[in-house]
Order: C-alpha cells, then sequence, then structure tokens
C-alpha cells in the first residue's frame, strides 16, 4: 500500500487493472451474443466507455481552464493541458475501436454519413488543434490565455456529439440509454459499468502521472535557468 500511494495515480491505476481486466472477462464469455451483431457487438464495452471517458477527459480540461481564467493560477492550466492531452489518447482509441467495429458490422471503416461519426470527428481534430495553438504561443500568461479560451470554445461540441446520437438514429449508433433506462439487460449493463468505470480510473490515473511529471520538469527547468543566471 505505501508504495502505491508513493506512485502519482497508483490508486487509480490499481482500480483499472481490477476493472479493465474484468470487464474483458465479463464481456467474452458472461455477457450473450448480440441478437443483430452477434459476438462482434462485444467491443461496444469497450467503445463506448472509450468515448464517455474521452468527453470527461475534455470536459476536466474545461472546467480547468475557467478555473485559471478566473484564477490566473499556473497550475490550472498545467491540468487543464493534461486534460486535453489525455482526452485526445482516448479519443483516438475510440477512432480506432470505432473503425474496427464498423468494418466487422457493416464492411465499412468509416460512414460519412452518419452524424455522430462526423461530429466526434470534429471535436477530435478541434482538441487536437490545440496543441498546434499552444505551443504557436510563447511561454507565459498569453500561451496560458489562449489556451483556456480555446478549450471552453470547445466544450460545446460534447454535447453536440452525444445529442447526435439521437438525433440520427442510425444503425451504426443506435439509441441504447433512454429515459425509460438501457435498451439492454442486466449482464450487459453490469459489463458496460465496470468497463466504464475501468476506464475512468485508468483516465484519472493517466492524468494524475502525467501532472506528477510536468511538474517535476517544471521544477527542472526553473532550477537550471536560476543555475545559468548565478555566476559559479
Amino acid at each position: 500500500m505505501p508504495a502505491v500511494r508513493r506512485f502519482p495515480g497508483g490508486g487509480w491505476v490499481a482500480l483499472s487493472g481490477a476493472f479493465i481486466p474484468l470487464a474483458i472477462a465479463l464481456a467474452a464469455w458472461w455477457v450473450p451474443d448480440d441478437a443483430d451483431q452477434g459476438y462482434s457487438q462485444r467491443i461496444f464495452y469497450f467503445h463506448v466507455p472509450i468515448a464517455l471517458t474521452t468527453y470527461a477527459a475534455f470536459s476536466y480540461g474545461a472546467v480547468c481552464a475557467a478555473a485559471y481564467l478566473k484564477t490566473r493560477d499556473p497550475r490550472w492550466d498545467l491540468r487543464s493541458y493534461v486534460g486535453v492531452h489525455v482526452g485526445a489518447i482516448f479519443g483516438t482509441l475510440v477512432l480506432v475501436t470505432g473503425s474496427i467495429w464498423a468494418k466487422v458490422s457493416w464492411g465499412v471503416w468509416w460512414d460519412w454519413s452518419d452524424r455522430q461519426l462526423n461530429v466526434f470527428l470534429v471535436l477530435f481534430l478541434y482538441y487536437c488543434a490545440y496543441f498546434m495553438l499552444r505551443f504557436s504561443v510563447d511561454e507565459g500568461e498569453q500561451r496560458m490565455t489562449y489556451s483556456a479560451v480555446y478549450t471552453l470554445l470547445g466544450v460545446g461540441l460534447i454535447p453536440l456529439s452525444i445529442l447526435a446520437v439521437r438525433i440520427a438514429q442510425s444503425l451504426v449508433h443506435p439509441t441504447v440509454f433512454t429515459t425509460s433506462g438501457a435498451a439492454m439487460t442486466h449482464d450487459m449493463l453490469l459489463t458496460f459499468l465496470v468497463a466504464f468505470a475501468g476506464m475512468l480510473c485508468l483516465a484519472a490515473g493517466m492524468i494524475a502521472m502525467e501532472l506528477r511529471g510536468k511538474r517535476a520538469a517544471l521544477r527542472v527547468r526553473e532550477l537550471r535557468r536560476r543555475l545559468e543566471g548565478t555566476d559559479l
């Protein structure tokens, strides 16, 4: 236990290490085959939780960006950057798993007529462009302000991406969660929730680890600057 506490995000990583293998086992051997797609539908238990975790990471980045604009504390800027970075990683996994699922089930890697796919791609590319904006501006308050405003402007795409599933009503992205509840059996829902918990824990652990690494790098850089400015 002490070793887990010293490791940044160790608790979250340990939880994800328990939830994700359990979800894989449940998806592979416990839940029944889908009536339409058969065994290939089991990727749903990972593709959708990864997508929701992507939204959560981008939302975390937006909340931290708003906190920076309010307080002008650089620590919030760093948290926002890490949140967007982790969200971009999970967004890449969404596109990869979604393309595999589409190819296996429908014979195409991408369906340009599907609104949800296109909206998510726009969201993903928007936040990928965040890094081009951030690193095209010199370090300082201006960079942090531009980054925070850009992050907040993009967060509006998240509810639009979620609503696109209901608007499209397509076979590629059927509406699973309604006001009446989840359109799945109890064993399917449990497997989905376990996988979702695992992805959220993994993202939280990644954010914690990256924050620790970025803070250490900043301290080393500051120490180097002080040493270079000191006559020895």
